[in-house]
């Protein structure tokens, strides 16, 4: 099979696990490929994916090869593959816009961005390192609250013609007008706001389904996270949660059998511990009522190392939203969209999403998907064949 070629925006924590991984996997085999959902997806293996062209803002990053980019400051997930070979692809300087919150320049340099000093790119500076790069897609991987800079890199690549994964809660797949864009311009679309592999969210989505399933009347939950990573770090700015706090939130309800009134779910990053460093720490509490309408509570604590969690969902996304370009497929990817991000425009169970990706990969029409259709505007759209 021909290398899948990626465009990265953000060479953080997330691009940091990712380049590790493909690197990693590359030296294994079906047999002892440890952590992957897929080894083969349509033919494609992880080793074939590879970076073409990367964006960021950090003066310790740009100008740098993508190869030492991703072990630079403030950089602090594992390094569990750290000889990766020069790639001889320079990361440029991409768009500051919305991307920098300022509060994160009251902090040391280990922990904060620092901004280059570079000249930023313009938008036609950027979509042609997209184009002179052959790049398939492009990856962003900005952090939370980044809505002006997460649409304008996607207008980058409507205009430059390439796939696109929106690891980030702004609302691009799910939003009906960017949507029509790339279905009218045939590009194939993945989004919002990517799960983990075995993270808070899914958990407790899934233990959600669960009290659903054998007739618990859920209450009231929380979920309360904490990490030490620029992430965290980050969304000490509450103003920058708006999205974030709606994504994961709805990613909860969506699988209640009644929604709950919003004084009685509460979910959402809780606090920055710098020593926790890319570990995150996820605390679960659901309250419910059993047999007799007797009280029941369950309480579960999640240690997982960040940024390779995601990064085991995103090497999935990336290999489907190949199979759509090779397919000529474009628009939005909704059956993979369901199962590997927290708010896709139509949300399903985790064993219906994860069904319905497999049907994907292997091609199949499932009778359902075909049939279902999503309002954008005042004209339908049936969900991808």
């Amino acid at each position: 099979m021909s290398n899948i070629k990626i465009a990265i925006i953000g060479l953080g924590n997330c691009a940091s696990a990712l380049i590790q991984g493909i690197q990693y996997y590359k030296n294994k085999t079906t047999t002892d490929a440890i952590g992957l959902m897929h080894w083969d997806i349509g033919g494609y293996k992880p080793g074939d994916i590879k970076v073409v062209a990367a964006f960021d803002i950090d003066y310790r990053k740009v100008g740098k090869d993508v190869s030492d980019a991703i072990f630079q400051l403030p950089n602090c997930t594992k390094k569990f593959y750290k000889n990766i070979p020069k790639t001889n692809i320079i990361v440029k300087m991409g768009r500051v816009l919305d991307s920098f919150p300022t509060h994160m320049q009251d902090h040391d340099e280990k922990f904060s961005f620092v901004l280059s000093n570079q000249k930023e790119s313009t938008q036609g500076e950027i979509v042609q390192e997209i184009k002179t790069s052959k790049a398939d897609m492009v990856l962003n991987y900005l952090p939370v609250g980044s809505e002006k800079a997460v649409k304008f890199y996607t207008e980058c690549a409507l205009k430059a013609k390439v796939g696109f994964i929106n690891c980030m809660p702004v609302f691009i797949a799910s939003n009906s007008e960017w949507a029509r864009k790339f279905k009218e311009k045939n590009i194939p679309l993945i989004g919002d706001d990517i799960k983990s592999q075995l993270g808070a969210t899914i958990v407790h989505r899934i233990l959600t389904n669960l009290f659903k399933k054998r007739g618990v009347r859920l209450m009231r939950t929380y979920q309360l996270n904490t990490g030490g990573n620029t992430d965290f770090l980050n969304m000490l700015d509450r103003t920058r949660l708006v999205s974030k706090k709606q994504s994961k939130t709805e990613a909860v309800q969506s699988q209640a059998a009644i929604r709950l009134e919003n004084e009685n779910i509460h979910i959402g990053p809780s606090d920055w511990v710098p020593w926790q460093r890319d570990n995150k720490v996820c605390f679960i509490r659901m309250e419910g009522n059993i047999f007799g309408d007797i009280p029941i509570n369950l309480e579960l604590r999640l240690s997982v190392e960040d940024s390779p969690n995601s990064a085991g969902v995103v090497i999935d996304a990336i290999r489907c939203l190949k199979l759509a370009l090779d397919r000529d497929q474009g628009g939005v990817l909704y059956r993979p969209s369901a199962y590997f991000m927290k708010h896709p425009p139509i949300q399903y169970t985790d064993d219906k999403a994860y069904q319905l990706t497999e049907d994907f990969i292997k091609n199949k029409i499932d009778e359902i998907t075909s049939i279902r259709k999503w309002v954008i505007g005042s004209t339908e759209e049936t969900m991808d064949p």
